[in-house]
């Protein structure tokens, strides 16, 4: 009897752990899924032998019990370019992964992509898969790929840069002082973090309408297209001469292009036309010194200064848009002016001394421009009243408080200031759009003479068309109603 009662005692044992098993267990049916975040994971073109940013994956557990996912795996698998990170596991296939009830976990996708030698984007395609209770789901995987011209620690003699692959920059680009780096229409230049392009000899950047040349930073994932600091920037040292940069477009750098240096003897000279200097940790247009003539510009949403003309210099400006509204990238407010112009320059030691640079300032001419911001004060002049300080702002709008003095007509003519003479940006904060919305002060109030000189808009849109010029680097021009 014994016997019979032992054996009848396992099993209800075994029954009640199996019991117990199943209800504190998992999701057993067949039909069981898992949610998803996203049914596809698709990363923008990036450069070949590059990884990517770090894209992530989320898994919801719908049920109000744990659910077992058996595997988890790229379906590529050791063949494949992407690369996963499973709960903190770097692997591309795992078992038994347990999801909690009503919960998530994240799987974090990478992708590296190898180069076929060909000027054109390629595009990788994969799958991660996931088995659960014998039911197979899949999230696609696409990545879009392009090879590149590598350029590392590298000392440019006289050469060119053609449109055929992009370029992309490790450490820096150095042209020497005898050297002439041409750069074609429709050339693009990438930088790695810290890389820079640094010349004594020439650079002649001439873009066109149609394929303008484009210096940014080798993050081409969305979230980085607009972000400052991801490179060093351009230097033109003192000596360099004969600068062109023609329709290019400088992005994301700590200085955009700094023209002359502090520590060289002469100057540096360029021209520079129909283009955009956006998204500088520290500043767009930064001129020591030196001789810079432009028209067509945008220099916009700068952590300091959009623009700073210092040590004197000789510079002439024509339907240019400085407009700073930097924001939404770091905690710290600017508290500097857009546009700074100064004969002097003084600079604080590590051992406590301060170092004082002066230069004359020959002339600084801005003509049928806007200078405007975020800031009361966009416009700081700086002057040692020892060297030459000749600045001259005519028919301009500029982002000053009403005290402040415009009256010298030596320095002053048709000089609009104050909240009723906004420019009306179309979007600065969001799409960093420049234009001229239809209730803009800027329209239609620019002196003829310098709508004649240039006729043309940064869009190629006609000055001459309408009423008159407008200020700043874009002409609106209203459509007319034929009802």
């Amino acid at each position: 009897m014994s016997r019979y009662f032992l054996h009848i005692l396992t099993i209800a044992v075994l029954f009640f752990s199996l019991y117990s098993c199943e209800d504190e267990g998992y999701v057993n049916s067949p039909d069981a899924y898992i949610g998803f975040s996203a049914d596809t994971i698709m990363f923008d073109t990036i450069f070949t032998t590059i990884g990517s940013t770090t894209q992530n994956l989320k898994i919801y557990n719908p049920y109000n019990e744990n659910i077992l996912i058996s595997r988890i795996r790229v379906a590529g698998g050791d063949f494949s370019n992407f690369r996963l990170n499973i709960n903190g596991e770097l692997t591309n296939e795992t078992y038994d992964v347990e999801v909690p009830a009503k919960d998530s976990i994240f799987v974090f996708v990478e992708v590296t992509i190898d180069p076929n030698g060909q000027n054109l984007p390629m595009v990788v395609h994969d799958s991660i898969e996931f088995v659960t209770n014998a039911n197979l789901q899949k999230v696609q995987l696409i990545a879009y790929g392009q090879d590149f011209n590598p350029v590392r620690r590298e000392n440019i003699e006289t050469t060119t840069w053609t449109a055929d692959k992009p370029y992309l920059v490790y450490d820096y680009a150095y042209v020497d002082s005898t050297s002439v780096l041409t750069i074609e229409p429709g050339t693009r230049i990438h930088f790695h973090k810290g890389a820079g392009l640094y010349v004594r000899g020439t650079v002649k950047a001439e873009g066109n309408f149609q394929n303008p040349i484009l210096f940014t930073s080798d993050r081409l994932d969305a979230t980085y297209k607009n972000i400052p600091d991801q490179w060093n920037g351009i230097i033109l040292f003192s000596g360099s001469k004969g600068n062109v940069f023609d329709y290019t477009t400088i992005k994301n750098a700590n200085i955009g292009l700094q023209v002359g240096t502090i520590e060289n003897e002469g100057f540096a000279s360029l021209e520079l036309n129909n283009s955009r200097i956006e998204n500088m940790a520290y500043a767009g247009l930064f001129a020591i010194k030196s001789r810079v003539s432009g028209y067509n510009n945008v220099i916009a949403n700068c952590g300091f200064y959009a623009a700073a003309l210092l040590v004197g210099g000789n510079y002439e400006f024509y339907h240019t848009t400085i407009a700073n509204y930097w924001g939404g990238f770091s905690t710290r407010a600017r508290r500097t002016a857009s546009l700074v112009i100064s004969n002097t320059l003084v600079i604080d030691n590590s051992d406590g001394s301060r170092t004082v640079y002066n230069g004359d300032l020959e002339k600084a001419i801005f003509g049928n421009s806007i200078i405007y911001g975020n800031n009361q004060l966009e416009l700081e002049l700086g002057d040692n009243e020892e060297n030459a300080f000749n600045y001259f702002f005519d028919h301009c709008i500029i982002q000053v408080p009403d005290t402040f003095n415009t009256s010298n007509k030596d320095h002053y003519r048709n000089v609009l200031k104050g909240p009723e003479f906004d420019p009306e940006f179309i979007d600065p904060y969001e799409d960093y759009n420049y234009a001229l919305d239809t209730l803009s002060a800027a329209k239609d109030i620019g002196k003829i003479e310098y709508g004649r000189m240039y006729p043309l808009d940064i869009l190629n849109k006609n000055r001459l068309a309408d009423e008159g010029p407008d200020l700043g680097a874009f002409e609106r021009i209203e459509r007319i109603n034929e009802d």
